[in-house]
């Protein structure tokens, strides 16, 4: 498996460096004489910019679409799996599998089925932390309903967290996706919801670590 840097960090990644760098040569030439306050702000600087870099690694997860089953849409931690009131699409019951990304785990995000995006929209909105209950439906989200060949719809919402400010979602309605292709990206977190049919089996449990595209979360 290769591991690139994601296009959604060039530019953060190239301010970054610039700030990075200026604030070295301030203190190079602000203590010129004191090797040790250079040392540490060149070590801190560094695990900084490593930091930074370690949000947008992207890995290459090519897989070969599977109709039946519903993948993992990120790399995570399983921390909702309930039968819930979808109130923004379906108006009705649906089940709810939450996946929760630490600030190491990657923010790539991935169609977990094949099919055409029926429903797209953006919502601006607060920040409040991942795991708080109503993230779901106060926090900055993006929601995108894949309707598959056999006409079942899975609903998969982004969610920003406390530290993620920038949602960023690639498809459009009537835009014909494929199980693995990339969704979108969180910058810097945080939260997917997926919405799957009521009779569809849930393939995880709670607490479990999944990896987007390669987990089967559940199957119709």
């Amino acid at each position: 498996m290769t591991m690139t840097i994601h296009k959604e960090g060039y530019l953060i990644l190239l301010v970054a460096f610039f700030i990075l760098c200026t604030l070295n040569v301030l203190i190079f030439y602000i203590s010129p004489g004191n090797k040790i306050i250079q040392q540490a702000c060149y070590v801190v600087s560094g695990l900084i910019f490593i930091l930074i870099l370690q949000f947008f690694r992207s890995p290459d997860r090519s897989i070969e679409p599977n109709a039946t089953v519903i993948s993992a849409p990120a790399d995570g931690k399983v921390v909702v799996i309930e039968e819930v009131e979808e109130p923004e699409y379906f108006k009705g019951k649906r089940k709810q599998i939450s996946i929760f990304m630490s600030p190491l785990n990657v923010h790539v995000n991935w169609y977990p089925t094949s099919g055409t995006i029926s429903y797209y929209k953006y919502h601006p909105g607060e920040y409040l932390v991942a795991w708080h209950p109503k993230s779901s439906t106060l926090n900055e989200r993006s929601t995108v309903v894949i309707k598959t060949q056999n006409g079942n719809e899975v609903l998969v919402r982004q969610i920003a967290g406390a530290v993620a400010r920038r949602i960023v979602t690639y498809g459009k309605e009537g835009q014909e996706v494929e199980q693995g292709e990339e969704l979108g990206f969180i910058k810097f977190g945080s939260r997917l919801d997926v919405f799957v049919p009521l009779d569809a089996k849930v393939l995880v449990e709670m607490n479990q670590k999944v990896k987007g595209c390669l987990t089967p979360i559940a199957s119709f």
